[in-house]
């Protein structure tokens, strides 16, 4: 059992090639599963060691093999040697910090890319790295955990007899990018209903926290789409590889899939877009309450300047003030102030200030 590290800077200093897993510890146990079928024949069981896997290796079937979890470095590098797979490759996948990428060897093919998927509580996306290895007649999956992400494509398999079980690996391999890609429609699903609630919110009463809130949907949208954006290369790689392990018939379900990622990040553009647009109208809808604050408080203010100027004249107190002895002086200054505050007030809507 290797020791994980928690960030790629752990391994400065190791050679390349260093088989040591990089990341969280989602599985303590690597587990493996084989799934055997043809367009006759379906079979799937648990194996406990990757020596019993090369007895798949020559048969007339295709095999999968799911690998989750991936703290045991010693499982990955049995796997390499038993199918001729480079050093620099098991490093890959024991990195979970991979961007998302293909690399093409003669005898096999290496997909990495970002699993992501919904929570359940609040709009929050959990991210795992799914790693691929494609051979003639023989694929591997590596995962980080377990989870029923890849159920779809396993009960596609069971119970069907067509294309799914009679074409190869590569076909395979399209299903699987097509089930993690596809996952992405129902996160922009749950977004579009989270932007439809912020901006109810935006238009009802102000909410302190609704900035914060705005700003970490925004972060999550940004992280989102820097883990897609690869995948948008990698599959038109695909599309463009020339390796005899991509047959010809699987080449317009893969471009069907660049299709979706190119929607999927056209989308996050798009609601990234939105969700500034929000920030910019709840902080204008608040920059115009407090306008609508400061007009009331400066039309109070206007009309008690000139009432307050004449009071303190009056409030002098010398003793040769003449209107102090008169005897109608206090219903007169009394009419001053009403005169005075209405005649303000009558400039103020002549000029559609109030």
């Amino acid at each position: 059992m290797s020791n994980s590290l928690k960030y790629p800077s752990g391994k400065a200093g190791l050679g390349p090639g260093s088989l040591v897993h990089v990341g969280d510890v989602h599985e303590p146990i690597t587990r493996l599963a084989v799934v055997s079928y043809n367009q006759n024949h379906y079979e799937q069981h648990s194996v406990l060691s990757p020596d019993e896997i090369t007895a798949y290796h020559n048969k007339e079937t295709i095999t999968w093999v799911i690998i989750e979890g991936l703290s045991d470095a010693s499982v990955i590098e049995k796997i390499g040697e038993q199918f001729g797979i480079h050093s620099l490759v098991l490093e890959d996948i024991l990195n979970t910090h991979q961007r998302p990428k293909l690399e093409e060897n003669e005898n096999y093919l290496f997909v990495v890319l970002k699993c992501l998927m919904p929570n359940q509580d609040k709009f929050s996306v959990s991210y795992e790295q799914v790693s691929m290895l494609v051979l003639d007649n023989i694929i591997f999956t590596f995962r980080e955990k377990t989870d029923p992400l890849l159920n779809p494509v396993l009960k596609r398999l069971e119970k069907s007899h067509g294309r799914a079980r009679s074409a190869g690996p590569d076909f395979l391999m399209y299903a699987i990018l097509d089930t993690i890609i596809d996952q992405n429609f129902e996160i922009l699903d749950r977004l579009d209903e989270t932007l439809v609630s912020l901006e109810a919110e935006i238009f009802s009463d102000s909410n302190p926290t609704l900035p914060a809130r705005i700003h970490d949907l925004k972060m999550e949208v940004i992280r989102m789409r820097r883990y897609l954006a690869p995948v948008r290369d990698m599959t038109a790689a695909l599309l463009r590889s020339e390796s005899a392990l991509i047959h010809e018939h699987t080449v317009i379900y893969l471009r069907d899939v660049h299709d979706h990622v190119l929607r999927i990040i056209e989308s996050l553009e798009i609601h990234r877009d939105i969700l500034s647009s929000l920030l910019e109208i709840y902080l204008s809808s608040i920059s115009s309450r407090l306008n609508e604050v400061m007009k009331v408080l400066t039309i109070f203010a206007s009309v008690f300047i000139p009432l307050t100027f004449i009071a303190g004249i009056y409030g002098m107190n010398f003793e040769h003030m003449p209107e102090l002895k008169w005897a109608w002086g206090y219903p007169a200054i009394w009419g001053v102030f009403i005169s005075t505050t209405a005649g303000l007030l009558y400039y103020f809507r002549r000029k559609g200030w109030i």
